[in-house]
């Protein structure tokens, strides 16, 4: 078996970012999303774009959902 190597390139990707990419990875809107996470979507944009802080327990619905 061949040792781990690192990857070489990185790419950094805020909060909001994997928010929206781990969202659109699972094929839902902003409103779907917060129909089944109970976060109003305006609250999911702003997470989305940076607006607000995603916090632990929004991040333990999410996770969730």
């Amino acid at each position: 078996m061949r040792e781990f190597r690192p990857a070489k390139r990185r790419v950094e990707v805020s909060v909001g970012e994997s928010v929206r990419i781990l969202r659109e990875l699972q094929e839902l809107t902003q409103s779907q999303l917060a129909e089944l996470t109970g976060i109003p979507q305006t609250t999911i944009s702003a997470i989305e774009n940076g607006r607000v802080n995603l916090g632990v327990e929004r991040a333990k619905v999410l996770a969730r959902a």
